[in-house]
């Protein structure tokens, strides 16, 4: 007689095999705990932790409560109050639906409610003892519910076994507290740490609760997102490129107020980020998404963390272009200060939380069809001007400094009304000024800007590039005698495979056999000489970025094209080549960075100075 091998698990270790996929560490008991208190209606919610939740963990709320029969209903294994029907499932609005917590919990903990509703004059107290039997108990308590979960797996040792030490623990925990408080801010948050009081999160606006949250000066390093349709919003804020750090954590992404992870939404973000990443950064964001919740699907994992939508693309896509249009209305220049003496040395330090105005670059250099009066001084005029101020020469003064150097240059040919014309315009026109053939330096109302002048260029020439692959009518400069290069296979290959974008940008190139071209005419950006090795330069670069960065061919091609056509650090240029070059720059969709990441502007401001040279 054959004995059958496979038998129905008794309920006792079924029950405790399924608490695992919902109780992982006791982080997942407080986030369904406080699931449940902000389903229940509640304006306060207390948790309060014993050794990171292990010894306990109780969350009390003043919501709806339970009457008797719910409660011992709760305990039992998809018990919910949340969904009835199967249609229920296609619009889940609450934050609890599947009705496994508390029986999970019960499997694998010791746990307790009391429970009062608004009209019961007498309250209803479910105990679950080892058997697993139900205990009830009547007695007063507070309107609301009050969970008690007490020594989580001490009938799984294993289980107890992998948790992680209590530090980490705790660390998670409050994750899943700031969590819940950042997209419920209309309720009073307290978290108790034995008996200290850790957290108290008042009720309030959204900003008001990003404060207690993070600290008071986050919203300096903000900007906000708020574009709302019928079908799609999407509000909150992201951090501006000073707030961006190597690790993950700081992205908080709320579905119709369900903290979510979605691989797709968050690649949406980085993208709208464009350049301002480099690799292994991460943004700040804290947003809200409202959609429908029929088009919507939640019920995808037991931790609920997960989302499906209906239309991905068209979520991708709306957020890219929200994002996009937030990062583009703010000033995204970092701030330099000096920083206080670490180790004896000074450094300068971005000021992450410098508040941001929207355009802060109305007052830059701009250009002029004038006659400019301004002679160009070398390094070492500056050097003489400045070693020859005295003491005695340095006094305070509330007027303003009319020009930088001792004496304005004045022409003796010139009539007086010229003069005055002159420095009238002068005075309209912030100083602008190169330092060492590297940075343009230009005067703005708060304080110096400081540019550098080749990743400056290197961005216009990208965007110019872009363009030029949606238009088709190239720009190009015919060479007088046309230059016949020989190249190896590979390269060879890739001017061929390239040749259509390459002749948009406009490189004129006749391809030959046995491996040669003849350029014909190069783009206006290829300076006269340089031609043949621009083209080498820009092909080497663009297999550089393909093998190591594996970038889209359009992007690398323009991206190559920028750094290799681009102005360089020692290039020298005059008054007017450098207010055009910031006049394109600011005329640019990301002015603040590079195609490749790197800062194109900073700036010092004025009340830095005044604080390094004791005037605050």
């Amino acid at each position: 007689m054959s004995t059958n091998k496979i038998k129905i698990l008794p309920d006792n270790i079924a029950s405790k095999i399924a608490a695992g996929e919902v109780i992982q560490r006791p982080e997942s008991v407080v986030k369904e705990l406080l699931e449940n208190a902000i389903d229940a209606g509640a304006k306060n919610i207390d948790v309060i932790i014993k050794k990171a939740g292990k010894s306990l963990i109780q969350v009390c709320d003043d919501g709806s409560g339970m009457s008797e029969e719910d409660a011992v209903l709760s305990v039992h294994k998809h018990a919910t109050s949340k969904i009835t029907a199967f249609e229920d499932l296609e619009a889940i609005k609450t934050l609890g639906f599947r009705g496994e917590a508390l029986s999970s919990m019960a499997a694998v903990a010791q746990l307790e409610i009391r429970t009062e509703t608004e009209d019961d004059e007498i309250g209803t107290l479910i105990r679950i003892d080892e058997a697993g039997n139900i205990i009830k108990e009547k007695g007063s308590f507070p309107k609301g519910t009050c969970v008690m979960v007490k020594n989580l797996f001490y009938n799984t040792p294993a289980r107890r076994k992998f948790l992680k030490t209590d530090a980490t623990e705790m660390k998670h925990i409050i994750d899943s507290f700031n969590k819940a408080a950042l997209s419920h801010p209309d309720i009073h948050f307290r978290f108790y740490n034995s008996d200290d009081l850790i957290f108290d999160y008042a009720d309030g606006t959204l900003e008001e609760r990003i404060k207690q949250v993070f600290a008071d000066n986050m919203l300096d390093a903000l900007i906000p997102v708020d574009e709302r349709t019928d079908y799609l919003s999407i509000y909150g804020y992201i951090g501006k490129p000073s707030l961006l750090k190597k690790s993950k954590g700081d992205q908080y992404l709320f579905l119709n107020k369900r903290y979510i992870i979605n691989k797709q939404v968050n690649h949406a973000v980085f993208t709208a980020y464009e350049n301002l990443l480099e690799k292994g950064d991460y943004p700040f964001f804290l947003l809200f998404l409202e959609i429908d919740p029929e088009r919507i699907d939640v019920n995808v994992h037991p931790s609920k963390l997960e989302a499906k939508f209906d239309d991905e693309k068209d979520i991708y896509n709306f957020v890219l272009t929200v994002i996009k249009k937030s990062l583009g209305t703010h000033d995204l220049v970092p701030s330099m200060m000096f920083g206080d003496e670490i180790d004896a040395e000074e450094k300068l330090v971005v000021d992450k939380f410098a508040p941001s105005r929207n355009r802060d670059f109305n007052d830059r250099p701009f250009t002029q069809n004038r006659r400019t009066f301004a002679p160009r001084f070398s390094d070492e005029d500056i050097d003489k001007i400045f070693s020859s101020i005295t003491d005695d020469a340095i006094e305070e003064t509330d007027k303003p400094v009319a020009h930088p150097f001792e004496k304005p240059f004045e022409p003796e040919t010139h009539q007086t009304t010229i003069k005055h014309e002159a420095k009238s315009e002068e005075a309209e026109s912030p100083f602008i000024f190169q330092l060492h053939n590297k940075y343009i330096l230009s005067q703005i109302k708060t304080g110096l800007m400081i540019i550098d002048q080749h990743v400056a260029h290197e961005r216009i020439l990208y965007e110019k590039a872009l363009n030029r692959f949606e238009t088709d009518i190239p720009f190009s400069q015919q060479l007088l005698f046309p230059k016949t290069v020989q190249l190896d296979p590979g390269r060879f290959e890739l001017v061929k495979e390239l040749y259509p974008y390459l002749n948009k940008l406009g490189f004129q190139i006749k391809i030959f056999g046995k491996n040669t071209i003849v350029i014909e005419g190069v783009p206006d950006d290829v300076k006269k000489g340089s031609e043949e090795k621009v083209l080498l330069e820009l092909i080497e670069e663009y297999s550089i970025n393909q093998r190591e960065k594996k970038l889209e061919q359009k992007d690398n091609l323009a991206k190559s094209y920028s750094c290799k056509t681009a102005i360089k650090a020692g290039d020298k240029l005059n008054e007017k080549e450098m207010r055009l070059l910031i006049d394109q720059l600011f005329a640019t969709s990301m002015p603040y960075v590079c195609p490749h990441g790197r800062p194109i502007v900073i700036k010092i401001s004025l009340t830095e100075f005044d604080r390094r040279f004791g005037r605050t």
